[in-house]
């Protein structure tokens, strides 16, 4: 039996979910285009489909982070890091991953728990007339608990490859 290590299990996890977010935001565009195109040509709109790419674009970021992270791409201040040996590189996100990744992800999947188990209990539709109904709200605010868990399973494969790096070390 063939196993996978967690760390390119989480990086395959990732890029799937990146790639099927950078064809949300192609989706997200045409569905802008064709609301614009509603509204100033033919003076008609439906509101479920303006809120929907709200929606799309809030996914679209959210399920994105952990792909974002496994390519290198996030936000970091680069002055001294891209000078640094590959060896403080590993200690650096190490000690990043278990200091800050790990326990945002935490905190927002422990703050966000009550929000999406009120939403479905709710059985929450859109507060619009015309808007997405249930149950599309709640499955779109469980995406809360998704990007956390996303990022830090990418969080724990950044984390195991500088492990690796410094073994050899």
């Amino acid at each position: 039996m063939n196993s996978v290590a967690p760390s390119n299990l989480a990086d395959r996890i990732s890029a799937i979910i990146g790639k099927a977010s950078a064809w949300l935001t192609l989706f997200m565009v045409l569905v802008t285009c064709v609301v614009v195109v509603m509204r100033y040509v033919f003076d008609a709109g439906l509101v479920w489909l303006q809120e929907s790419v709200v929606w799309m674009h809030a996914v679209v970021f959210m399920m994105g982070a952990a792909y974002t992270l496994q390519q290198d791409d996030h936000v970091r201040v680069d002055v001294f890091y891209r000078t640094m040996s590959a060896t403080r590189r590993a200690w650096v996100d190490l000690i990043g991953v278990i200091l800050f990744l790990l326990p945002l992800c935490v905190f927002l999947g422990w703050k966000s728990v009550d929000f999406v188990t009120a939403s479905w209990s709710v059985r929450e539709a859109s507060r619009e007339s015309g808007g997405l109904p249930y149950p599309l709200i709640p499955l779109l605010k469980s995406v809360l608990l998704l990007m956390p868990i996303t990022v830090a399973l990418q969080g724990l494969s950044l984390a195991l490859r500088s492990v690796r790096t410094l073994r050899q070390d």
